[in-house]
């Protein structure tokens, strides 16, 4: 991979150490990747707010997140799968919506699409240095047909002429912002994003001039905060989120090691436990209240890297996550219970310290 370099636009955001200690991490990868492949596509189900719909979740591989290159968050390694060199054409972007969509035909019944297609690129769909406006066109274009889109951007790039494009042809549309927190001293100093609780706002009025709506996207136990810590910051984000108008649905993503990243490098050196389930389950059970969808989706749960308990009740305790979801019901919950539930009281009540977790 290439040695990022801040332009312009990056030079004076985020936090300089963070940032130099990021670029350094990301430049020991060497890994390559087709530009006519996307990183990831799927298959799924997701609550929205006209109700479940199946999912088609497109991860396009671009030249990868500008923020990202300059350092970027300290948890996120998507920029390590990015092409090399910074961009991505036109015409190899749409071979990439083309491999999607073999991809759902291959995986539904006959001439079934699903009614939902969420877009993200790592980055920003709606910066155009990641998606050109031709593409982002051919995209709206292309799934015309298809009820509600969900494409992710940082809150500098949602612009309310863009999302009209997909508006405008009859799509409900929304923006996924990761947000990562409501509380700006914990997005600036331990994720390293460089933007305010207002900026999301801004986001949130942009949106809604489009008649689109925003999903925002929090980030459970960044690096550098204690369980407990974390479970209130998460608890009083999704509140505030709640409460922005614009804003009817929030993902509460608990954190995962990635490859090429600060969290990793803390990790390794035995500073850094993923959040346990029980943690994820007790913030969506005290936000079951709020008005707005409250969603939370485990990546790589019950392993190490990802978010865990004891490995005994792991699949049982995600499975309980999954139902939440589609039925925000906090009761499925009370469903679920095992003796390591102990240890994370435990946890909640004793762990003072980020870098040296009572329980691995």
């Amino acid at each position: 991979m290439s040695q990022p370099s801040p332009d312009a636009y990056e030079q004076g955001r985020g936090m300089d150490a963070h940032n130099e200690v990021m670029r350094d991490i990301r430049a020991r990868n060497d890994e390559t990747y087709d530009p006519t492949e996307p990183t990831r596509v799927w298959l799924d189900e997701d609550n929205t707010p006209d109700g479940v719909y199946q999912s088609l979740t497109i991860i396009l591989n671009t030249g990868g997140c500008r923020w990202a290159r300059a350092g970027g968050c300290t948890m996120c390694g998507y920029v390590a799968e990015s092409v090399d060199g910074g961009s991505v054409g036109h015409e190899n972007l749409m071979t990439q919506i083309e491999y999607c969509l073999d991809h759902e035909a291959e995986n539904l019944d006959d001439g079934e699409k699903a009614g939902l297609i969420k877009i993200y690129t790592s980055g920003s769909f709606l910066d155009e240095r990641e998606v050109p406006a031709e593409t982002r066109d051919a995209i709206a274009e292309a799934f015309s047909d298809r009820d509600r889109m969900v494409v992710e951007s940082l809150p500098d790039f949602v612009d309310r002429e863009k999302l009209r494009e997909f508006t405008a042809r009859g799509i409900e549309t929304d923006v996924a912002v990761g947000l990562e927190t409501a509380t700006d001293r914990v997005r600036h100093d331990a994720v390293n994003k460089y933007f305010d609780f207002e900026d999301f706002e801004e986001a949130c009025a942009e949106a809604t001039a489009a008649d689109a709506g925003v999903k925002a996207y929090l980030l459970m136990k960044p690096p550098f905060l204690a369980e407990p810590d974390a479970v209130e910051d998460m608890k009083r984000s999704i509140r505030k989120c709640a409460a922005v108008d614009g804003c009817h649905t929030v993902s509460m993503n608990p954190c995962n090691v990635q490859r090429h990243t600060m969290v990793e490098e803390l990790y390794h050196d035995g500073g850094y436990r993923p959040p346990w389930l029980w943690s994820v389950a007790d913030v969506l059970e005290s936000t079951a209240d709020v008005d707005a969808i409250v969603v939370s989706d485990p990546v790589g749960h019950g392993s190490d890297r990802g978010p865990h308990n004891c490995g005994e009740c792991d699949d049982l305790v995600q499975t309980a996550i999954k139902d939440f979801d589609l039925r925000q019901d906090p009761s499925v919950f009370d469903e679920v219970s095992c003796e390591c539930e102990a240890t994370w009281e435990y946890v909640m009540a004793e762990e003072t310290t980020y870098n040296q977790p009572l329980v691995n």
